[in-house]
């Protein structure tokens, strides 16, 4: 085909398209160019991984039932994928970013998600899931606003503000995975950004001079919505501001009981929102900290995150101590306690006018019930390796979705256990088979002597109930049977047990991982399958993008790219009208491409 034929081809296609949406959900269209650039947020030149140029990337503000279409060019010089951290994907497990669902982008290629913030509100965040590449950045935020129709449980602030914490290494992503491979531990982090920049000089012997520092400017009087999201590697931070009571309003989709917190522990991969009142007299300038927990504080001082919260009518620069963390040291039960007070507000209504409250999970009979032991670090053919249940996953070449589709037979199994094995542990690829509109209890059984938290793509689950020492059958008599909360993400202390109760009406397949990145990247994660057996018309499960690449025993069904790179540029549009543009952009550049 002809260019010009291939143009016309592509602009019948935009207008039938826009006819379509035209009529339905509004699109949010992104073009993203990914690679890398040098920076210096420790005081160390490196390399981390932008988007557009930008570090942290850029933030996404869409709306419930909007369609979000990103155009990703890998700019890097290895394989990329992107996830999207609590976006739950309903019907369409497609457009997931991991690697049980998708092949990887190859370097040079462009590859365009599409997927609907469906029933959603809340904040979330993206980044890059392979190859232990968000150490080195690519992270960005999602903001999911209520539609207009329905009411948010809060006076609506006077700015919306976001935040990225975590823990930072001087060694660039590949190193690191390098160690990990060679059987080291990544040790101590050199320190803790925010967003994306390194800590304030509040002390001359712990930060050097020369630290550029993030600074956040405010009105007096004002109140402003800050979403915090733990990106880091492997570290909890406790996050607070000097001075200011932080109301929490919101974590991952779900409206929280509002209540004030001086501090709180904000756990990898986890994300909050808070009402911060500026109602503060100004002296000076207000510390931002972000620091680690359930560390010796003496020798990880310097792991210690500091940005600025500035009023218009501040009298000086921030001095002094910081704010002081949490004095828990001999009482192990303060981060639990404060993590048992999350609770959902049952009264407020999010993505839809009925109340969250109105889904009453204590009703429902648990259908499957697994449980999830995390061990220190295991020895498996003379690698290091993490596992669940005795299991420690490999991924294979042909992703398992690519498979199912395909009917292509020994990719992965069926029989992930439901207890952990009592045989020495082992590499597989063993799957949990869910049972579509079944509701599973998972208990996290954490064995280890360090923090974990564990996130579950495609679903919310309810947060019933936490506690130090083994889980047993008693414990169900402890959970929390009205306002658990409903979120993505949550925290197993050491040596204790978080349990979970998900509800599996998202058919696809779903990664369920530990979010601490060493573990993650060493075998620390499963696959649910959730599959509907009388649907024959893709009624609860959209068909395979058209656009889905093709590798492992399916790489001979891959049209190739010729690989192109390009200088970063950004490009965002959004909304109904604006769409017929960027639909156009896109799919233009899609047929020069192809």
């Amino acid at each position: 085909m002809s260019q010009s034929s291939a143009l016309l081809a592509v602009l019948a296609t935009f207008l039938l398209l826009f006819q379509i949406g035209s009529a339905g959900d509004p699109f949010a269209f992104y073009d993203w160019d990914v690679g890398y650039k040098t920076v210096a947020p420790l005081g160390v030149k490196q390399q981390v991984i932008a988007i557009n140029g930008e570090f942290p990337g850029q933030i996404m503000n869409v709306t419930t039932n909007w369609n979000v279409v990103v155009n990703v060019l890998n700019d890097l010089d290895e394989p990329l994928l992107i996830t999207w951290n609590g976006i739950q994907h309903r019907k369409n497990s497609w457009e997931d970013g991991v690697l049980g669902t998708n092949c990887p982008i190859p370097s040079g290629w462009n590859w365009t998600y599409q997927f609907q913030v469906k029933d959603q509100i809340g904040s979330f965040f993206y980044f890059p899931s392979t190859g232990f590449q968000r150490a080195a950045g690519g992270f960005g935020g999602i903001i999911v606003n209520n539609r207009d129709v329905i009411a948010v449980p809060f006076d609506t602030p006077d700015g919306d503000i976001t935040v990225f914490i975590g823990d930072w290494y001087i060694k660039n992503h590949t190193d690191l995975r390098k160690m990990l491979e060679s059987g080291k531990d990544l040790g101590m982090p050199d320190g803790v950004l925010i967003n994306g920049k390194g800590p304030y000089r509040y002390n001359d012997s712990l930060v050097p001079a020369g630290i550029d520092y993030e600074t956040i400017n405010v009105q007096p009087g004002k109140t402003y919505r800050i979403r915090v999201h733990n990106v880091g590697i492997s570290t909890s931070l406790n996050f607070r501001i000097q001075n200011h009571n932080m109301k929490l309003a919101e974590t991952e989709g779900s409206y929280t009981v509002q209540q004030n917190y001086t501090n709180l522990d904000i756990h990898v991969g986890q994300s909050y929102s808070f009402l911060v009142t500026m109602d503060q007299n100004a002296s000076s300038d207000y510390y931002i900290v972000a620091s680690a927990r359930f560390v010796n504080e003496t020798i990880w001082r310097r792991v210690t995150g500091v940005a600025i919260l500035r009023y218009s009518n501040s009298k000086g620069k921030a001095a002094g101590p910081l704010p002081d963390p949490p004095q828990d040291f001999y009482d192990k039960t303060f981060s639990m306690n404060q993590a048992r007070s999350v609770r959902w507000n049952l009264s407020a209504g999010a993505a839809r006018p009925n109340p969250q409250g109105s889904f009453r999970y204590a009703n429902i009979n648990v259908t499957q019930a697994y449980l999830l032991r995390n061990e220190p670090p295991v020895t498996i053919n003379g690698k290091k390796r993490y596992a669940l249940n005795g299991i420690s996953y490999v991924a294979p070449e042909t992703p398992l979705k690519l498979a199912d589709q395909y009917n292509i037979k020994g990719v992965y199994t069926l029989d992930f256990p439901t207890r952990p094995l009592k045989t020495a542990p082992k590499l597989g690829r063993s799957v949990i088979n869910g049972t579509y509109r079944g509701f599973m209890e998972i208990i996290f059984q954490n064995n280890d002597t360090r923090m974990q938290s564990y996130h579950m793509d495609g679903y919310a689950f309810f947060v019933v109930g936490m506690d130090y020492g083994e889980w047993t059958e008693d414990s169900r008599g402890t959970y929390n049977k009205g306002d658990g909360v409903a979120r993505s993400t949550v925290q197993v202390y050491p040596n204790a047990w978080t349990a979970v109760l998900v509800s599996l009406d998202n058919v696809g397949i779903w990664n369920v991982r530990a979010e601490n990145l060493d573990a993650w990247y060493l075998g620390q994660e499963v696959y649910v399958r959730v599959v509907n057996p009388e649907d024959n018309a893709n009624k609860t499960e959209l068909p395979i993008p058209d656009n889905a690449l093709k590798c492992g025993l399916l790489q001979k069904f891959q049209n190739m790219q010729t690989p192109h790179h390009k200088a970063a540029s950004s490009s965002v549009i959004t909304g109904v009208k604006s769409s017929l543009v960027g639909l156009m952009l896109l799919l233009v550049t899609g047929a020069i491409f192809s």
